[in-house]
C-alpha cells in the first residue's frame, strides 16, 4: 500500500510537467459544466445553476517492459457523480481499449493487460465514459486523456554501418580527420541516460583516435608513411548511459588505407648504362631502354626523361613510356661509323607532379650517363635526294630523256651502283633506266588525260668487287640495294578540242518572241591548261547570220541561245538544227563543232512546254484539248460496252429464253455462219434506220409471252435523214418507259451495219403482227448461204404454224 500512494504521488507530479501536452479543446471542455438547470419563477425570471464536473483519475504514466506477475496497474477514473451505489458504469474506448488496456466498469480501475514497448508506441489516447446503468445516459461528457510509456535502457547503441572504409593521405599531421561514425539508440533520449552515447577506440592505437562525443577518427601519429604501412584497421566502440558501468554497448570496424603522396624523389639502380647500335638503323630505332625507381604510386610516380649534356644530344633522343616509366634512347640523326664510333649522353630522370610540402628534401630528379657504340656494317647506296619529282610534256617522243637519278656508296669500299626499275610499279614498260648513270628515258608515247602522274620506284645495287672480276674473288658478298620513289607528272598539250558538256533537249515555243533566252549551253575540255579554261562561241562560216536564233557569248565559258523571230509553226518546221563553233584560247588552238537540236512546241502563257510530240501537232491544227478528251471517253464507253454486251451474250447462252419446241414464242435458233464478214458491202441499208416509214406503228414484244392484250403502243414520228446517234437515244428511252418490258435485265442493239443491203430484218421478234402472218418464202432466193433458215421458216412446217 505504501509504495501505491508513492507512486500515486510521482505520477500527480509528473503529470504538472506534461500538461501543456493535452491538447487546448480538451482543456477548454473540461471548465465547460457538466450540466445546466435552468428554473422559471411565477415572474418568468431564469435562474442558472451550474454543476461542476467531477471526473478523476490517479495516474497517466507507465512504465515499459514489465515482467511482473499481475497485471499492471495504470490508473482509475472516478466522477463526483458515482455515489457508490454501483448505478453508474465505466467504458474505455481509444488506443488500445479492451486489448491492451482493460477497466474495471463498476470502479473505473484501468489495468495493462501484456507488456509494453515504448519503442513500438510511446504513448496511447484513450476515451473515458461514465453511463447511468438504469438509465442508459452519461452522467459526464466524454474525456480524453493520455497515457506514456515511461522509457528503460533496453537497446544498445548501433552503428549505422557494420563496416566503414575511410582513407588519409600519408605524412598527415596529428589530428587530422580521417571519417566520422555514427551510432543511434532507439530509447528515449529525452529521459535519463539511456540514449546518450560516448565513443570509444578499441583497436588502432596509437596510430589514431576517436571524439568520444561525436565520433570522428582522427590521426594520432605524425608522417606515417605508406610505403612502410598502407592498411590500418581500426575498432569503434558506442555505449549509452554515458559511457557509465552498467550501460550498453555496440562496435564497428573501420578500414583506414594510407593514401600516397609525391614524398620520394626517382633514383636511377645504376649510375651507367651502355648500348650498341648498328650504323644502318633507320631513324627513330630503339637503341635501349633505362628506368629510374620511385617507391610512390600513380601519378606520384609519373616521370619524364631528357638528355642534360652529351656528345650525342644532335644524333640521339629520348622518350618516356607512359605504360612503364621507362625511357627509351632513340637514333635521332643517321649514324655513321666512319664519322664517329662511340657517344656519351647524360640523362635526367625527374618527377612530373612534384609535391610543394617535401622540395625541402631535395631535388626530385636523377642523373645516369649513357654510353652508345656504333657499329659497322656494310650499308646499301644513298640516293642523292629522298624522291625525285620529274615533269615531262605528254607529246615527248619515244626515246627521250626526262630524267636522272643518283646515288652512292656510303662505306670505305666505295663500290660502283646499277640502277634499274622495279616492273611492279611499270607494269606497261612505259618507261626504262640507263643502268650506268641512272638516265631515265621514254618507250612509249605518254598521254596526261589517261594517265597524268606515273609513280615508279627506282632500285639502286651494288656491285661489288668479285662481280667485275669473278675469277679473282671466290666469296659471294650479299647485295645491298636501296629503293627511291621517282613521281613523274604529265604536262598539258592541248591537243583536245572543247565539245558539249552534256546533250542538251532544248525546245522553242510557238509564240516565242524575239530575244527570249531558250538555252544556256556550256562546254567540257579534257585539257588542264595552267591558266585555266576559255572558251569562246560563234556560228560557223558557212551559216554567218542564222534568221531565227543568235548564239551570244556569255564571257564565261557559256553561251545563250536567243531567239531572232516572232513566233515559231510547228506546222511549217517541227525542229531547227543549230550549228555552234567552239574553240579556246589555248596554243595550239583546238575547236570544234556542236549541233544543238531544237524543237518547237506548245507552250502556255508561262512558257512551259505543254506537247512537242506530231500526234499532238496534227490533232492540234482541227480540235481543241476539250475535244480531244470527249473522244477519249467515248473510246472508254465504246470498250465497257462491248465488255457488258459479251458478258451479256454468254448469260444468254446458259439461261436461254425458250427452251422447248412447243412454246408457241419464236425459237431462238444459234448458228455460227456470220455472213460473209469485212468483204459482204451489202450487208444492211442504214436507210431503214433513218426513213421512220420503215418501221411499223404498233409491234408487240415477242420475247415473253403475253399474258394480257397490251394497248398498241405509238411512238413519236421520226423526221427523215435523222441522225443515227439520236435515233438510238429515242429507241433506248423508249425500251426504258415501256411499261411491257420485263422484270429482268434485256439487252436492245441498234448498231450501223454497213450500206445497200438488198435484205430486209431477218429478226423473228417483229414477225408477230396482230392481223397477219409474215411469209418468208422469199429466203429460198438469197442463195445457198440461207438455205437453213428457208428450210425452218420457209417451209410447211415451219414454226410460225
Amino acid at each position: 500500500m505504501r509504495t501505491y500512494y508513492c507512486l500515486s504521488l510521482f505520477i500527480w507530479t509528473y503529470m504538472f510537467h506534461t500538461v501543456d501536452a493535452i491538447p487546448l479543446e480538451e482543456k477548454a471542455s473540461r471548465d465547460l459544466p457538466s450540466k445546466s438547470v435552468v428554473d422559471l419563477t411565477k415572474d418568468d425570471s431564469k435562474m442558472l445553476h451550474r454543476t461542476k464536473r467531477g471526473w478523476m483519475w490517479n495516474q497517466f504514466f507507465l512504465l515499459e517492459e514489465y515482467t511482473g506477475t499481475d497485471t499492471q496497474y495504470v490508473g482509475k477514473l472516478h466522477t463526483d457523480q458515482d455515489k457508490g451505489d454501483g448505478n453508474l458504469k465505466y467504458i474505455l474506448t481509444g488506443d488500445g481499449a479492451g486489448s491492451l488496456f482493460v477497466i474495471d466498469e463498476n470502479t473505473g480501475d484501468i489495468h495493462a493487460a501484456k507488456k509494453l514497448d515504448r519503442e513500438e508506441k510511446s504513448l496511447y489516447i484513450l476515451r473515458a465514459k461514465a453511463i447511468d446503468r438504469k438509465t442508459g445516459r452519461q452522467v459526464e461528457p466524454e474525456s480524453e486523456f493520455i497515457i506514456k510509456i515511461h522509457d528503460i535502457n533496453d537497446n544498445e547503441p548501433k552503428f549505422t554501418k557494420d563496416l566503414y572504409t575511410a582513407s588519409v593521405p600519408e605524412m598527415s599531421g596529428v589530428g587530422t580527420s580521417v571519417i566520422q561514425v555514427t551510432a543511434t539508440d532507439a530509447d528515449d533520449a529525452n529521459y535519463g541516460n539511456s540514449a546518450k552515447v560516448v565513443y570509444s577506440i578499441l583497436q588502432g592505437q596509437p596510430y589514431f583516435s576517436v571524439d568520444p562525443e561525436s565520433g570522428i577518427i582522427k590521426t594520432a601519429l605524425p608522417d606515417m608513411s605508406r610505403e612502410n604501412r598502407e592498411q590500418y584497421q581500426v575498432v569503434i566502440q558506442a555505449k549509452d548511459m554515458g559511457g557509465q558501468m552498467g550501460g550498453l554497448s555496440g562496435t564497428t570496424t573501420v578500414n583506414i588505407t594510407l593514401t600516397d603522396v609525391n614524398n620520394n624523389p626517382p633514383r636511377f639502380p645504376q649510375s651507367t648504362y651502355q648500348f650498341n647500335s648498328p650504323e644502318s638503323v633507320p631513324l627513330g630505332t630503339h637503341v635501349g631502354r633505362i628506368k629510374a625507381d620511385d617507391p610512390d604510386v600513380a601519378e606520384n610516380a609519373e616521370m619524364e626523361y631528357s638528355i642534360a649534356e652529351g656528345d650525342g644530344t644532335d644524333m640521339f633522343d629520348v622518350i618516356t613510356d607512359k605504360d612503364t616509366q621507362e625511357g627509351i634512347i632513340t637514333v635521332k640523326q643517321n649514324l655513321d661509323f666512319e664519322s664517329k664510333m662511340l657517344y656519351t649522353l647524360r640523362v635526367d630522370a625527374s618527377n612530373t607532379h612534384p609535391d610543394p610540402r617535401f622540395l625541402h628534401l631535395g631535388p626530385f630528379k636523377d642523373t645516369a650517363v649513357v654510353k652508345i657504340s656504333v657499329e659497322d656494317i656494310d650499308e646499301p647506296p644513298v640516293f642523292s635526294k629522298l624522291y625525285y619529282l620529274i615533269e615531262v610534256d605528254e607529246d615527248v617522243k619515244e626515246g627521250s630523256i626526262i630524267g636522272q637519278v643518283t646515288a652512292y656508296d656510303p662505306d670505305a669500299m666505295n663500290n660502283l651502283i646499277k640502277y634499274s626499275i622495279d616492273r611492279h610499279t611499270d607494269m606497261d614498260r612505259i618507261f626504262s633506266i640507263h643502268s650506268e648513270n641512272g638516265s631515265i628515258f621514254t618507250l612509249k608515247p605518254l598521254d596526261r588525260e589517261s594517265s597524268p602522274w606515273h609513280n615508279i620506284t627506282i632500285t639502286a645495287t651494288e656491285i661489288s668487287e668479285w662481280e667485275i672480276h669473278p675469277s679473282e674473288h671466290q666469296s659471294d658478298n650479299s647485295k645491298q640495294s636501296s629503293h627511291i620513289p621517282v613521281f613523274i607528272r604529265i604536262l598539258d598539250i592541248n591537243d583536245h578540242a572543247p565539245e558539249f558538256a552534256m546533250y542538251y533537249e532544248t525546245f522553242v515555243c510557238e509564240n516565242a518572241k524575239p530575244g527570249q533566252l531558250i538555252q544556256t549551253v556550256s562546254v567540257m575540255d579534257r585539257d588542264d591548261p595552267p591558266r585555266g579554261h576559255k572558251f569562246f562561241f560563234e556560228p560557223v562560216p558557212e551559216f554567218p547570220l542564222n534568221p531565227n536564233f543568235t548564239i551570244v557569248d556569255n564571257k564565261d565559258n557559256t553561251a545563250g541561245i536567243m531567239t531572232r523571230k516572232d513566233g515559231y509553226s510547228r506546222n511549217k518546221m517541227s525542229t531547227y538544227l543549230l550549228p555552234i563553233l567552239i574553240f579556246d584560247n589555248d596554243y595550239p588552238i583546238q575547236s570544234s563543232t556542236g549541233t544543238l537540236t531544237i524543237r518547237v512546241c506548245a507552250c502556255d502563257n508561262q512558257g512551259n512546254m505543254q506537247s512537242c510530240n506530231a500526234e499532238a501537232l496534227v490533232l492540234s491544227a482541227g480540235l481543241s484539248t476539250g475535244a480531244l478528251i470527249a473522244i477519249l471517253l467515248c473510246i472508254i464507253i465504246l470498250l465497257v460496252l462491248v465488255v457488258l454486251f459479251a458478258a451479256l451474250k454468254r448469260q444468254r447462252k446458259k439461261e436461254p429464253l425458250i427452251i422447248s419446241k412447243d412454246d408457241v414464242r419464236d425459237n431462238i435458233v444459234t448458228y455460227n455462219d456470220e455472213g460473209g464478214g469485212e468483204e459482204d458491202t451489202q450487208a444492211f441499208d442504214i436507210g431503214t434506220l433513218r426513213n421512220p416509214e420503215a418501221r411499223e406503228d404498233s409491234k408487240l414484244r415477242r420475247d415473253v409471252m403475253p399474258e394480257t392484250i397490251f394497248q398498241i403502243r405509238r411512238t413519236v414520228p421520226l423526221w427523215e435523214n435523222i441522225d443515227v446517234q439520236d435515233f438510238i437515244h429515242r429507241r433506248l428511252k423508249e425500251n426504258d418507259s415501256d411499261p411491257s418490258a420485263p422484270p429482268y435485265d434485256s439487252l436492245a442493239t441498234y448498231a450501223y451495219e454497213g450500206n445497200d443491203s438488198i435484205a430486209d430484218s431477218l429478226s423473228s421478234l417483229e414477225s408477230l403482227t396482230a392481223d397477219c402472218n409474215q411469209d418468208y418464202d422469199y429466203l429460198s432466193d438469197w442463195g445457198p448461204r440461207f438455205k437453213k433458215l428457208a428450210d425452218m421458216y420457209g417451209g410447211d412446217d415451219s414454226d410460225r404454224d
